[in-house]
């Protein structure tokens, strides 16, 4: 069975590489603005099916794994900034506060589909503009959902995270993913798609 994963970010490859399972990429060509009044979880839910759907419809047969991240603040979904003076706004923003990140996770080979949300939640350190301003610079995370980059020097933005699977934040649920997986018959501490579960 080919894995595809329905991303072209960097990150989410990368994230992926870890389970030692030979994978594709396709970008799936999404439309991800939000519905009217959609709540941050049902978006990232939408989205990582959406995504999965897309691309499984052309390659059947195969099994596509569909990911995307909303970060939540006061029940608002906060996008990726796309510039320097958006994620600096975000950042003071998000100052001494907490944050929801939903990581949504959908499997599909065409026929059946699993999809899971799983959450971080962050607080952050109460920070100063220089310390904002000196993270962007080194980081430029505009294309991050809150502008948070937690497997570099975003990290240090933190107080603390909570959730049941430390990957989560980074855009991949992989413990989440490595289950959902041995329920289509793949198992990653066996090797190649398809070996037995």
């Amino acid at each position: 069975m080919r894995l595809i994963l329905a991303s072209s970010s960097p990150y989410r490859q990368e994230m992926l590489k870890r389970l030692a399972l030979p994978f594709t990429a396709i970008s799936p060509s999404v439309d991800e603005s939000p519905l009217p009044d959609e709540s941050p979880v049902d978006l990232a839910l939408r989205l990582s099916r959406a995504k999965a759907s897309a691309v499984a419809q052309k390659h059947p047969g195969a099994l596509v794994i569909g990911s995307d991240q909303v970060a939540c603040f006061d029940g608002i979904a906060i996008g990726k900034p796309g510039d320097h003076e958006r994620a600096f706004a975000q950042l003071r923003m998000l100052s001494g506060r907490s944050v929801e990140f939903h990581s949504a996770l959908c499997v599909s080979d065409g026929q059946r589909e699993i999809t899971e949300d799983i959450v971080t939640l962050c607080r952050f350190r109460p920070l100063t503009d220089a310390e904002i301003q000196y993270y962007l610079e080194r980081e430029r995370p505009y294309d991050t959902a809150g502008s948070a980059k937690a497997e570099g020097l975003g990290i240090a933005l933190m107080d603390s995270m909570h959730s049941d699977d430390p990957t989560a934040i980074i855009g991949l649920p992989l413990i989440a993913l490595a289950r959902i997986l041995r329920s289509f018959g793949i198992n990653p501490l066996l090797g190649t798609p398809g070996a037995p579960v």
